[in-house]
């Protein structure tokens, strides 16, 4: 008898042990289903999974006004709060929100490096609030062409795509922007063969190349160093303000830049000191702003979110 109720006794035990490594089981996978149905679910889901918060970059940046701007003109933000942080603040939060696979809304632009690193896409902007695709253009000197040919006929030739751009932005996050410069070039001859055909090499003339210190124009001007070096020129890169690029060119201090947003970003800039320099038109084109998502958010539009009040 004794034998009897042990062996039933741990028959029930191992019953009930088994029971609830299914409840558990199915707690588990209802949290995760949770998350799951937060991501891809319907735009009100997704609207309250945020919080009604969009992540964004530091206060006063023109993407942040831009942010600001849609909130004002989308009737279904209303309520919508936008956390300005700064670009390091928005990544961390995105990274998080991707390692758990959780619904998010940031400020984004194109080119970025975060677009190598994570599936994204923008959300379709109806009303144009976080405003219309730009091109960067190639601006040099007025003379150049004759004072250095080889180098007007290079940087005249030059052109790579945004997402060029945003693989030497994302390479050099893990060592240095020449670093990765560098090797772009080295990876990508057939581009850089056609920027330099039949130009004849020169013997170590300076060369002033003005800048940003955005990541995206910081990656391009050093691949255009890496090319002019390449030829023979003795190139200096110099970071400074937007507005200190233009005034460099047009005065002659500088002989050029790859760098300017138009026509909207440096518009401004370039209407001041237009007729002082030489636009020889876009070295990168479909640069945009915009509300970004992971890709696995079943949303498309600004318009399906759903306003917090």
């Amino acid at each position: 008898m004794e034998g009897f109720i042990i062996k039933n006794f741990r028959i029930f035990g191992l019953f009930t042990a088994f029971a609830l490594m299914l409840v558990l089981a199915a707690c588990g996978n209802g949290g995760e289903g949770n998350a799951e149905s937060d991501a891809e679910g319907g735009a009100a889901d997704v609207s309250e999974a945020v919080d009604y918060t969009i992540y964004g970059i530091e206060p006063g940046a023109g993407l942040t006004e831009l942010a600001h701007n849609t909130l004002d003109t989308y009737d279904n933000l209303d309520g919508w709060t936008l956390e300005e942080s700064s670009t390091g603040g928005m990544m961390t939060v995105l990274r998080e929100a991707i390692d758990n696979e959780e619904p998010i809304l940031v400020t984004g632009w194109s080119p970025h490096y975060k677009f190598v690193e994570f599936d994204l896409k923008y959300l379709e902007d109806p009303e144009g609030a976080m405003g219309d695709a730009e091109d960067v253009h190639t601006i040099v000197r007025l003379g150049l062409e004759e004072d250095k040919p080889e180098a007007y006929q290079m940087l005249d030739r030059f052109y790579w795509e945004v997402e060029d751009v945003e693989q030497v932005m994302y390479d050099g996050e893990d060592s240095t922007y020449p670093e990765a410069a560098e090797n772009w070039v080295d990876n990508n001859r057939d581009a850089v063969d056609e920027w330099v055909a039949d130009i004849e090499p020169v013997d170590g003339e300076p060369f002033e190349l003005v800048s940003m210190a955005w990541e995206s124009e910081v990656a391009s001007a050093q691949v255009v160093r890496t090319v002019l070096e390449e030829i023979g020129y003795d190139v200096t890169v110099t970071d400074v303000d937007p507005a200190v690029v233009f005034q460099a060119i047009a005065n002659g201090e500088a002989d050029a830049t790859v760098a300017p947003w138009l026509p909207v970003t440096q518009g401004h800039h370039y209407e001041e000191h237009e007729g002082d320099f030489e636009d020889l038109g876009p070295n990168s084109t479909d640069t945009r702003n915009g509300i970004v998502v992971p890709e696995y958010m079943d949303i498309e539009s600004i318009e399906e979110l759903e306003p917090a009040s």
